[in-house]
């Protein structure tokens, strides 16, 4: 390739396509031509990517090395753009679900969801009690219920484990913002409640947490920096934030993350790396980084995330928890930094299958001024107990891109699914998914275009004030230009209508979640941030279709690498189909949950029952 010549990819249309298992589609592996840069080498990257004189031309030859310019810029497509992946309703007949009326309040959305919990619980199939027994949501409702605890004594308890966390020893970098005074009130008013015998709903008194770029009284919302927040001040509850106080959670503060959601380690040169519970040496993955780490540490049972690139699945599964991406849409997006706002979408970190549908239930339904068309999408709750009278699941896999992870991920996947299969008797369906590398770089030429653009009046005077390694990402995401926006917005509407013609023939595309496990932070990373897209083109390898489609999709453990690194595996499922997706995932735990271990940083309730 010449400098400032690339070679250019005329697209066929996509009705001439083979999408089954016999396409001759080259799959194309993720070749990314970047260093790892932390400490003075990310310092002098920065400074040259800053300069007027060296900054465009490194640019363009880190575009053109990394394959943008011939799969993007240079791209011939016939498509036209789609520039938001708005979904009209279709009803997709999901099997064994429970219809959402349109008019209940969130506490009556929790109450419906309660119906759909099983009553009791299958035995382990192998037999053996499994060593991790996190509390849910229900644990923490009959406990407060009989009197066993109370909110008072949980709100204390998570404190002083809070604090624990911060010191010297373990450093984990949780928390963002969290404020004593408040957790107390809110645990008061929950316990008083309680004491009278009329809480709200489940959810009362249950600790919550809250990724810093939504916004939730009485914290700012700083996006991980030093200076959003007095460029943004936070005035107000987000909408999801708003159903959970109606529901009585405790919100119990700010979680860590990716500093403006520009990365995918967690690590944050200003609050500091959130460190994966079940090896503190390790990523916990972004950028809801420090909202996965607290679900797995057993700090809260459920939190909240934002997903605009596997931002609540990547650390989901590098933490070993749940992660639920709902259908772009699904859950109001008000009071959540406009970061990306064609492909982020709030997300549900839970300990549990069955506390995402809880809490999703309390969350979802969009305001129906905001709906796509005028006939509002329905909401279907799975009804857990039936998941395995389910038939005729059909799971779409394209084998190549599956297989494209670490020996670990792969073997530990593709038994889990066998699993699945012979258990349920489910089909497996090998499909071609065309292009799924050019749809990796078309999002992230689209999830920069936008972030740049949304921090566009204030970050020239705050630059000086971001990590080093968000200063390099800035940069890059400025020098999108808008033929190349579009353009990555025409590879959005090809992807899409080959995802519809899979989805014609399927009901969910199964997946791992990422590529790798938890990789080592390095102590060269913790004062400058790190830029490692070698590492982060793997996390993020199975996560794109989700944000940039608007699928939903979910992960769940299904097991734990040779260093013990918890695995997960994804479903990807159609436009509002979100109960076929937690029935899926809900059974793959029933499979899984035996095995589960106990993390190595691990916050256990149960001590509260013996004082």
């Amino acid at each position: 390739m010449g400098l400032f010549k690339s070679n250019r990819v005329v697209y066929k249309p996509v009705k001439d396509m083979n999408l089954g298992p016999d396409s001759t589609e080259f799959y194309l592996q993720a070749n990314v031509k970047a260093p790892r840069m932390t400490g003075i080498v990310v310092k002098i990257v920065t400074w040259l990517l800053e300069s007027r004189i060296f900054g465009p031309l490194l640019v363009y030859i880190l575009k053109g090395n990394n394959l943008i310019h011939k799969h993007v810029t240079n791209a011939d497509l016939e498509e036209p753009p789609l520039y938001v992946p708005l979904h009209h309703f279709e009803d997709h007949k999901e099997q064994e679900v429970k219809c959402l009326d349109f008019n209940l309040t969130p506490p009556e959305k929790v109450e419906v969801a309660i119906n759909c919990l099983p009553t009791t619980f299958d035995k382990p199939i192998n037999g053996t009690k499994p060593s991790l027994n996190r509390w849910t949501i229900m644990d923490y409702f009959n406990a407060y219920s009989s009197g066993v605890i109370t909110p008072n004594m949980v709100a204390e308890r998570f404190i002083a484990a809070v604090d624990e966390s911060s010191k010297p020893r373990l450093q984990m970098g949780f928390f963002i913002n969290y404020n004593v005074e408040d957790i107390l009130r809110q645990a008061n008013e929950s316990t008083i409640r309680y004491q009278k015998g009329e809480p709200i709903s489940v959810l009362d008194g249950v600790p919550v947490a809250i990724k810093d770029e939504i916004d939730c009284l009485p914290y700012p919302t700083t996006g991980g920096t030093k200076w959003l927040h007095k460029q943004r001040p936070c005035t107000d509850d987000a909408g999801c934030i708003t159903r959970l106080r109606l529901c009585g959670a405790m919100l119990v503060g700010k979680t860590n993350m990716h500093e403006l959601g520009a990365g995918t380690s967690g690590i944050n040169p200003h609050y500091g790396a959130s460190r994966n519970p079940y090896d503190a040496s390790r990523i916990a993955g972004g950028s809801s980084s420090g909202s996965a780490a607290v679900v797995s540490a057993g700090l809260c049972p459920v939190a909240l995330g934002v997903d605009g690139g596997g931002s609540v699945r990547m650390p989901a599964a590098l933490c070993g928890v749940v992660g639920l991406k709902p259908t772009f849409g699904r859950i109001p997006h008000d009071g959540v930094i406009p970061l990306n706002w064609s492909v982020g979408m709030v997300g549900i970190l839970a300990g549990t299958v069955e506390d995402s549908l809880i809490t999703y239930a309390a969350i979802s339904g969009e305001i129906p001024s905001h709906q796509p068309s005028g006939v509002p999408a329905k909401i279907n709750l799975p009804i857990l107990p039936l998941t395995k009278s389910i038939s005729d699941i059909k799971l779409a896999k394209y084998g190549k891109w599956f297989d494209d992870c670490s020996e670990d991920v792969r073997i530990c996947c593709s038994h889990a699914l066998n699993k699945l299969q012979g258990r349920y008797g489910w089909k497996i369906v090998d499909v071609t998914i065309p292009e799924i590398e050019v749809m990796r770089l078309a999002h992230y030429s689209t999830i920069g275009s936008e972030c740049h653009t949304s921090l566009d009046s204030f970050q020239d005077k705050n630059l000086a004030e971001s990590g080093w390694d968000v200063r390099v990402a800035l940069k890059i995401y400025g020098a999108f230009s808008s033929m190349e926006y579009i353009k990555a917005q025409k590879i959005r509407n090809r992807q899409l209508q080959f995802h519809k013609k899979i989805f014609s023939e399927a009901d969910v595309i199964v997946s791992p979640t990422t590529g790798v496990t938890a990789y080592p932070i390095q102590s060269d990373a913790l004062k400058t941030g790190e830029l490692d897209y070698v590492n982060g083109a793997a996390l993020i390898r199975y996560s794109i279709a989700g944000n940039f489609l608007g699928l939903p999709a979910v992960t769940v453990p299904v097991g734990y690498d040779k260093s013990g690194l918890p695995i997960g595996l994804q479903f990807i499922g159609r436009p509002w189909a979100e109960a076929t997706l937690l029935h899926l995932a809900f059974a793959m735990q029933a499979i899984c949950m035996s095995e589960y271990r106990k993390p190595a940083i691990y916050y256990d309730y149960d001590l509260l029952r013996t004082k």
